[in-house]
């Protein structure tokens, strides 16, 4: 049974709602149970998956609001300006306003999907005591708690403290008490050494059931992540090393490409975001809406493909930090430059040559004239235009949303190492010179925690706030106060939403 058998219902419905809701919307009230109990016959055995797909199809239906504010602050990306969204600007300048409709928004999107994912569990327990095949049913369990687990960790990162719900009632959050930052990472780790041993050992792609679906590799690299925020180097080398010593994931030889269509279900992603449209030019299409990291102006290769709103936007400091390095292939992937961009760089006299290269035309020859929002536009969430199925013209459709990837376990495992833990998945000098190959860099000897985090902003920029978060756990917030911003550790969190103040009595404290 397939998972794109269940997307296009729930994509139906999900847009149905959305739409008449409006982005705007502050979704006040808790997210309703998707408990059946009443409904359902636990003795059909084949119908035990259906509750795990409404997880996974929770999963990819990330609205478009819940990336940005996870992932706007930090010297690597910039929101764009003069926007209809100035709060969201405010919050990359660390000025946060606990009344702004993205704060609740997010808030209530991954709390639902929690509680959504409980729900599933509690399924698949009537189905198991009801006949089911026990270790079919302990995987679907596993699978759930790895995509719970992604959307709590992602909280905890912005808010720290946190409600740990373990049960599909959303009204426990009533009577919950706040789990720390840290508790909510013990958590997370104990989550996946219960879901690692029942999954299976495959690459995501390797998967025919659901293919790219959850599996011991994704849970590994949840608990490193989680272990990372817990400074626990010895376990964040552990499960990395584990997932390099599997032999199961390569780097894709085509970094460009990677993050384009070629990039689905590709050999490095250790989880995505699936999104399709079916391989036809018209009717039923599932996607992220990619519109918020587009250009308002560009000319594309293929006449009639749509722009998008300028809201994204990597940073002058990240564009400036690779020409130092003498990067092209990660920074021509991660930077598309506009005219005006490319001559505000040259302004700054060390950098009033540039290469050749550095052009307001992608090598997909799409080109990006000026807009007002923007200098620069992310070539991370870009699709270029002859990529787009013919008949398709919303801007990205079809381009899958990578959350991890083999490169960033990688960096993770020599992060580990430089920090004082023993791997056995080789050196951290191996794990940082694969990296760097790829890239077109030479190779490093005796790698440094500065190099590798060095090699961390290089990678992953504009990924899920990676680099924010890392320089917030290191105590690095020189590296955050940049281009007129100035960080304080008081900034680290947002505050709670000020919907769930009024609502939850334990966020009054």
């Amino acid at each position: 049974m397939k998972l794109k058998q269940y997307i296009i219902p729930f994509a139906t419905l999900v847009a149905a709602l959305f739409i008449a809701a409006g982005c705007s919307n502050k979704l006040d009230e808790f997210p309703e149970n998707r408990t059946f109990t009443g409904e359902t016959d636990y003795t059909i055995s084949s119908n035990m998956i259906q509750p795990l797909l409404g997880s996974y199809v929770d999963f990819n239906e990330t609205q478009w609001e819940d990336f940005p504010l996870i992932a706007v602050r930090g010297d690597d990306v910039n929101a764009g300006g003069l926007g209809d969204q100035q709060d969201l600007s405010e919050a990359d300048n660390y000025r946060y306003n606990k009344d702004y409709w993205m704060f609740n928004s997010l808030w209530q999107n991954y709390y639902s999907d929690i509680f959504n994912a409980n729900s599933a569990i509690e399924q698949i327990a009537l189905y198991k005591q009801n006949g089911s095949n026990a270790a079919l049913a302990d995987q679907y369990t596993a699978e759930a708690k790895v995509l719970l687990s992604w959307k709590l960790f992602n909280l905890s990162r912005v808010w720290g403290s946190l409600f740990i719900p373990t049960t599909s009632d959303p009204s426990n959050l009533y009577v919950l008490p706040l789990s720390t930052k840290d508790e909510v990472m013990r958590h997370i780790s104990t989550l996946m050494d219960e879901a690692i041993p029942v999954l299976p050992a495959v690459r995501p792609n390797e998967r025919t059931d659901i293919p790219g679906g959850v599996t011991k590799f994704t849970a590994l690299a949840m608990k490193a992540l989680a272990n990372l925020e817990l400074k626990n180097y010895q376990a964040a080398a552990a499960a990395t090393g584990e997932i390099i010593s599997s032999g199961k994931f390569t780097l894709e030889p085509d970094y460009y490409n990677l993050f384009k269509i070629k990039g689905k279900l590709n050999n490095e992603n250790i989880w995505e975001m699936q999104y399709s449209d079916f391989g036809q030019g018209s009717g039923s299409n599932y996607s992220y809406l990619y519109a918020f990291f587009g250009p308002q102006g560009w000319t594309p290769k293929v006449t009639g493909a749509g722009d998008g709103w300028g809201f994204w936007e990597p940073s002058m400091k990240y564009v400036k930090f690779m020409l130092d390095r003498g990067e092209k292939t990660r920074l021509q992937t991660t930077v598309i430059f506009t005219n005006r961009g490319i001559a505000e760089i040259k302004k700054d006299p060390k950098y009033a040559t540039l290469p050749d290269w550095v052009s307001n035309t992608t090598p997909s020859g799409d080109v990006f004239n000026d807009f007002a929002r923007e200098m620069f536009v992310s070539g991370k969430d870009y699709l270029p235009s002859n990529q787009l199925t013919p008949g398709r013209t919303d801007y990205g459709t079809n381009k899958n949303f990578t959350c991890i990837r083999y490169a960033e376990v990688l960096l993770m495992y020599a992060e580990a190492l430089t920090q004082g833990a023993t791997g056995t998945a080789g050196t951290a000098d191996n794990a940082v010179n694969l990296v760097r190959r790829r890239a077109g860099l030479g190779d490093l000897s005796g790698v440094t925690n500065a190099q590798v985090m060095d090699e961390k902003f290089a990678e992953l920029a504009t990924e899920w706030g990676t680099r924010f978060y890392d320089m917030v756990r290191l105590g690095n917030t020189a590296a955050l106060s940049y281009e007129g911003r100035t960080f304080t550790a008081d900034k680290t969190f947002l505050p709670y939403p000020q919907n769930q103040v009024d609502l939850l009595p334990a966020l009054k404290q």
